[in-house]
């Protein structure tokens, strides 16, 4: 029997709209199967962290089609008070940018929401080098790269291997060496020393460790657990006239600003500089770059065994998979392979040359050829014991006390004993 035209159009449209139904259902069967990872980044557009983050988040995602990355992007203060606001309301996300210290961790392990990471870390991952924060074994995330560290003496090789001089391993050494230095119209050692947070964050906060042999003592004072007047911390700064006796540093180096101190040590005038990492690279040492040797402050007299060669340096955040994030075996299992994705070879090496980083985590880490070799010796700072800086933990009217204290002392117009006593009637008072 031959069907009307009314009848055929009626069955194919039917047709149509059950194919419809089919293909709607298969693709939202097919969006079901996919795992959501709600993700709380930080940076912002304006930026290269945002920047970095978004540009990782795609690459991922076009690699993993079964994976959905939702995540939330904030920074600064921003950041600081979304989370709190997440948090109170249960928003929890899988995977999170934070820290172990306050500024960082506080909110995330008041909610509970911090997890020992290390079963999660990424298999080129070294966690013997990330710090054990809080005394528990408990790491809760994964930071982006070794510390930021403060207490850097950058050394112009050439400059030393011309006047026949050697990297001291004693302070006897140490001593020969600015003498040799004296003998060649050079000066051994200097800093921008007329910036005074420098004798703080760059000079004190790698010699307390060697004196105290503790690399936490100053974490420990601001507790109220050591007191500034106590023996190791005037030794400490007593450290700084022995240098000058010594002739290591001057009694000028307290007048030196950032921009004639980097340019003296650029030109040879100072056979080592004191700095933070960030002082030390391409753009601002020129050729010597290629030839400069980064290395911590060298021995001081009185250094305890345990904590030779320590270097300060403040951790850096990164990400830690939450509680939440790890309750669900699914997210869980996105989350550790969005992890070895962020942190991986080729993102830890975009982080170096970008200056993010200063030393990586990674399992016998080798700097690939063509790196600038500057920033291939940042990446060797990370061999020496760290501890904590100064201005990290002490704050307000004791911190501006010690800073300028500490150039009274290398200008000659006060001792240890007496400025620690200041500093300590300063933190009583706070």
């Amino acid at each position: 029997m031959k069907l009307s035209k009314k009848v055929m159009l009626v069955a194919l449209f039917a047709i149509i709209a059950f194919s419809m139904v089919f293909v709607g259902c298969s693709k939202k069967e097919a969006e079901s199967e996919k795992v959501v990872l709600n993700i709380m980044g930080y940076g912002d557009n304006a930026n290269a962290e945002g920047v970095t983050f978004k540009r990782i988040c795609d690459e991922f995602m076009a690699e993993n089609p079964d994976i959905v990355i939702n995540y939330e992007l904030l920074y600064d203060e921003a950041y600081h008070q979304k989370a709190v606001a997440r948090l109170a309301a249960g928003d929890v996300p899988d995977v999170a940018y934070m820290g172990a210290d306050a500024r960082w961790g506080t909110t995330w392990q008041e909610a509970g929401q911090q997890v020992d990471n290390t079963p999660f870390y990424p298999a080129d991952i070294d966690a013997s080098l990330v710090p054990d924060f809080f005394g528990t074994g408990n790491k809760p995330y994964l930071p982006l790269g070794g510390s930021n560290y403060c207490t850097v003496v950058g050394v112009n090789m050439e400059l030393l291997n011309k006047i026949g001089g050697k990297l001291p391993t004693t302070y006897a050494e140490f001593v020969e060496l600015a003498k040799l230095c004296k003998a060649n119209g050079i000066e051994c050692l200097s800093t921008h020393g007329a910036d005074s947070w420098v004798w703080g964050s760059c000079v004190m906060s790698g010699i307390i460790p060697r004196l105290t042999g503790d690399a936490k003592w100053i974490e420990k004072a601001v507790q109220g657990k050591v007191k500034f007047t106590d023996q190791g911390f005037v030794d400490s700064l007593n450290v700084l006239s022995t240098w000058v006796k010594d002739g290591i540093i001057s009694k000028d180096a307290v007048l030196v600003d950032n921009g004639t101190g980097l340019s003296n040590f650029v030109n040879g005038k100072y056979l080592m500089y004191i700095d933070g990492q960030w002082g030390f690279g391409e753009t601002n040492l020129g050729e010597l770059s290629k030839t400069v040797k980064l290395i911590p402050i060298p021995q001081v007299p009185g250094e305890k065994a345990n904590m030779a060669g320590a270097i300060a340096g403040a951790w850096q955040v990164g990400y830690g998979i939450t509680k939440k994030g790890a309750s669900d075996p699914k997210v869980l299992e996105a989350a550790k392979k969005w992890m070895a994705y962020f942190f991986s070879y080729e993102e830890t090496v975009q982080r170096l040359n970008d200056g993010a980083i200063s030393a990586p985590i990674i399992k016998n880490f080798k700097a690939p050829a063509g790196m600038d070799p500057c920033i291939a010796e940042k990446a060797t700072l990370g061999a020496y014991p760290s501890c904590y800086v100064i201005d990290s933990y002490l704050t307000g009217a004791a911190n501006d006390a010690l800073n300028a204290g500490m150039q009274d002392i290398v200008a000659g117009k006060m001792t240890g004993a007496e400025l620690a006593a200041v500093v300590q009637k300063a933190f009583d008072a706070q």
